[in-house]
């Protein structure tokens, strides 16, 4: 414990906060919209992109077109989840406010209950009807889809969860948190505690095999084998913190954007952490990405206050 508190001190004192290098935009950007940028979440088609900001805001984009269809104030605060339900017909927020809302595509509410704590982290399995959210009292909570019933709490961490993890058609939950702890829940077990990483594990995902448990943190790609929970700790090009994670729809890539220095968008293996695709930098600290269920568009966020939106039919453009 003491080894990895002086290792983040090290990262906090000698690592710049987020510096914009790359000002013109890119060309192999397809749109690059003007918005605030936290979150951002493809519909089941890959025609709709939502997007929602530190303010309360989600917007809709058409993709590939990058016209914005609707804008609502969904919340009072950050938002920290997005998922499109029921086939894309309707769209599921939550934030810092510690609200869950289920909209339809017009920006008209059709369900909102108020949870216990801040969400801090959102996923959904809409086939299988249900929901998971993170909280800032360290409580993994599951709900019902349809009416937002609340199912099960899990107290799993001291501090804040920094993300969940769903494995669809399964029900397997993962969580992390700030107190570097990382749990596995399998349906009718206790948690299971795995192999803490090197540093905090700010995303999370399973492979889509379900064997294996993707996470990321300061420089590094963690792959954890769910069977003996044996951790891999893999290096990467990044130079800071990898923010989000999103698996390519064939799994051969892992699409990642980081935060601190150099804001780096890079599609990475799974299996060394080795570079794929290299994209074109934000200008500041990278917040999210996503790959449309296709796989013919990413998207990308950043406290730049754009979304930008790739068609992955071209060769990605270098940054060097």
């Amino acid at each position: 414990m003491k080894n990895r508190a002086w290792f983040l001190l090290f990262v906090v004192i000698l690592l710049p906060a987020c510096s914009s290098f790359w000002n013109a935009r890119p060309p192999d950007v397809l749109q690059e919209l003007n918005s605030g940028g936290s979150i951002v979440a493809f519909n089941q088609s890959g025609s709709l992109l939502a997007s929602g900001d530190w303010k309360g805001w989600v917007i809709l984009w058409r993709v590939p077109e990058g016209r914005s269809t609707r804008r609502w104030d969904a919340r009072d605060g950050t938002v920290n989840g997005l998922a499109f339900l029921d086939q894309g017909s309707r769209l599921l927020s939550a934030g810092y406010d510690g609200a869950l809302a289920i909209w339809d595509l017009k920006g008209r509410l059709v369900e909102r209950i108020e949870t216990p704590s801040p969400v801090m982290h959102l996923v959904a399995d809409d086939a299988a009807g249900m929901v998971v959210t993170g909280h800032k009292d360290g409580v993994v909570r599951t709900w019902s889809k349809e009416g937002l019933q609340l199912l099960a709490s899990y107290p799993l961490h001291d501090g804040a969860v920094k993300a969940v993890a769903l494995q669809p058609g399964s029900g397997t939950i993962a969580s992390s948190g700030n107190d570097g702890n990382v749990f596995v829940l399998r349906d009718g077990e206790d948690a299971r505690e795995l192999e803490s990483p090197p540093t905090d594990a700010w995303a999370l995902l399973f492979s889509p095999d379900g064997e294996r448990l993707f996470g990321s943190g300061w420089f590094r790609l963690y792959r954890w084998d769910l069977d003996g929970g044996e951790l891999l700790s893999m290096p990467t090009e990044h130079h800071g913190l990898i923010r989000s994670l999103h698996f390519s729809p064939s799994a051969d890539y892992l699409a990642s954007i980081s935060r601190q220095t150099d804001s780096a968008v890079l599609f990475l293996d799974p299996e060394t952490g080795e570079v794929i695709s290299r994209f074109q930098k934000h200008a500041l600290c990278g917040a999210y990405v996503a790959v449309s269920p296709d796989g013919r568009f990413l998207a990308t966020t950043s406290d730049d206050a754009t979304v930008r939106i790739w068609d992955l039919g071209k060769e990605p453009g270098g940054d060097d």
